[in-house]
């Protein structure tokens, strides 16, 4: 197994840690519904599955 020849500074370290970055969800708003949900995911409503604005599954459970 591999081991560093020198050792790794704290800075050197959290320089390359910097873009480690957790991002919220993106949320929308449906067009036909009016409901908020998860960008570019299908979701439920009203026992109705619909996706981009547009009835996909009508009563989904």
């Amino acid at each position: 197994m591999a081991h560093p020849k020198r050792k790794i500074s704290k800075t050197r370290r959290d320089k390359r840690r910097t873009h480690y970055v957790v991002s919220s969800n993106q949320l929308s708003v449906d067009s036909s519904t009016g409901e908020i949900h998860v960008r570019h995911h299908a979701h439920v409503y009203e026992g109705n599955l619909y996706y981009k604005g547009k009835l996909v599954i009508e009563d989904f459970k």
